[in-house]
């Protein structure tokens, strides 16, 4: 319940100060190329429910149905404001929007495609018993990540051999020692890291 009340203290506040921001954001990304200011994708949350995604869009048109996940920051599909709003993390901003709604937590494991969910092991997938957060210990831990996926012959495999089930551990390690003081630890250290960028 404090958990859920932080979220929605925060998430609001947020959302009211921001308000510039989405605005600017907005209009330039209407500049940049046609298409939608907000990116909508499916993925899994608490109790493998789906829910929608809100985020800034930062690629092309449809360029999300020749390959689920990012290939480096220089990613061809990826807009000339959306490499600016990848790099500074601005894209995310609009799930305060799903942490209002409920979809979400500020802290939580990261929400995944459902393709990547049902590679979970039993294990693995209690992850999906609480809220998914915009940041926890895996986006620290792998702020870079599609610098890693770069060059590899099958990133896709990579991904869910390597990557996937080091965030999910993460997760798992979140779960097990979660506070408010932890969720306000992860919460500085992501915005330290991000103008660390």
């Amino acid at each position: 319940m404090v958990k859920r009340a932080v979220d929605i203290a925060f998430a609001g506040i947020g959302l009211v100060i921001l308000l510039p921001v989405f605005i600017a954001v907005s209009a330039l990304i209407r500049l940049d190329s046609p298409g939608p200011v907000f990116y909508l994708q499916a993925r899994v949350g608490r109790n493998f429910e789906t829910f929608k995604l809100f985020k800034f869009r930062s690629m092309y048109r449809n360029a999300d149905k020749r390959q689920a996940i990012t290939i480096g920051m220089r990613d061809v599909r990826i807009t000339k404001i959306g490499y600016y709003l990848r790099k500074f993390k601005l894209d995310e901003l609009p799930q305060l929007i799903n942490v209002l709604r409920g979809d979400m937590s500020l802290v939580g494991p990261r929400p995944e495609l459902k393709k990547f969910v049902d590679l979970y092991t039993a294990e693995q997938s209690k992850v999906l018993s609480v809220r998914p957060g915009i940041t926890d210990l895996a986006s620290l831990e792998f702020r870079n990540e599609n610098t890693l996926l770069e060059g590899k012959k099958d990133p896709i495999q990579f991904y869910i051999d390597e990557i996937m089930p080091a965030k999910l551990e993460l997760g798992l390690k979140y779960i097990q020692s979660r506070s408010l003081r932890l969720d306000l630890l992860i919460i500085f250290r992501t915005v330290f890291s991000i103008f660390k960028n």
